[in-house]
């Protein structure tokens, strides 16, 4: 059973949304946290609401997809609390529409933040872990995106699927490395949409990575979609965290926060092992349409 209490937690994407939820759920546990986000207005809002309580915090604004940045904020978690136990690769972008319509632009920013600032998190964070021979858990926020392959989100649908690989490979990696079943360990949260900032990711994009055209019928199409089915979420953020940490203490590996995706994930498995074309998994049962 994994110990929240006192222990130090570094939380990526949390000016909003599930980094947020994650933030307040530790710091009801008693946790020490370390806030990043590319955010700093809303990550100041974060930080400032838990030290009004009386949490244990800091806020390093955080660009997860600059290898030196993460290294930073491992720098800084260190020099305020000397260890980390707990750490959410959090932070995610998406952007949707037809592949051929994507940019060169929108392959580097959802890439850069959804796949290396996993990476960079993994990489850099993972020794501090070992080295300190105490128990310590990575998250790696994926999604159900990371399991099913809907139409007009390739670039998030590839992006999350990356995640999924390489956390699974991350849980094998560290039971080779290690003796001690009670040490370094490892979960893939998959979430369905829920009411986050995700519809909105564009407010972070980096001006270098802004398209100049207008966006296509297709893209347009998609975010629409998306809106729709963050705003139709049946679960919030907070449900999110609880079933997290849940899992966490635990030390489950996969978690599943809308169960009844499952079938689906188990159809897209059968099209594979019986070399059938793919199932849209947008034309089968309505809650399979609002999973992302």
């Amino acid at each position: 059973m994994f110990e929240f209490a006192g222990k130090v937690a570094v939380i990526t994407g949390a000016g909003s949304g599930f980094g947020r939820a994650f933030a307040q759920k530790g710091a009801a546990l008693g946790m020490k946290l370390v806030l990043a986000d590319v955010n700093a207005a809303e990550l100041a809002q974060t930080v400032d609401a838990l030290r009004e309580t009386g949490v244990e915090v800091i806020g390093v604004p955080t660009d997860v997809s600059s290898a030196a940045a993460v290294e930073a904020l491992a720098q800084a978690a260190l020099a305020a609390f000397g260890k980390v136990h707990l750490l959410f690769n959090n932070a995610g972008v998406g952007t949707g529409g037809f592949l051929w319509e994507s940019s060169a632009n929108d392959w580097s920013w959802v890439f850069g933040v959804n796949v290396l600032g996993v990476a960079h998190g993994v990489r850099v964070f993972t020794p501090i872990m070992l080295a300190q021979n105490e128990p310590a858990h990575i998250v790696n926020t994926a999604s159900v995106a990371g399991l099913l392959s809907p139409p007009a989100m390739g670039i998030y649908n590839a992006s999350k699927h990356a995640v999924v690989s390489l956390t699974e490979t991350l849980y094998h990696d560290l039971k080779l490395a290690q003796t001690d079943t009670g040490g370094v360990s490892c979960s893939l949260l998959c979430p369905a949409f829920v009411p986050t900032g995700i519809a909105d990711a564009e407010r972070v994009r980096p001006d270098e990575l802004r398209n100049a055209s207008r966006p296509t019928r297709s893209q347009i199409a998609a975010g629409k979609q998306l809106h729709r089915a963050v705003e139709a979420g049946k679960l919030s953020a907070a449900d999110v965290a609880e079933i997290t940490y849940e899992a966490i203490a635990a030390r489950r590996f996969y978690i599943i926060t809308h169960p009844g995706i499952m079938a689906t994930v188990k159809l897209r498995h059968d099209d594979i092992e019986q070399l059938r074309e793919p199932t849209d998994p947008m034309s089968l049962k309505p809650e399979v349409k609002s999973a992302g």
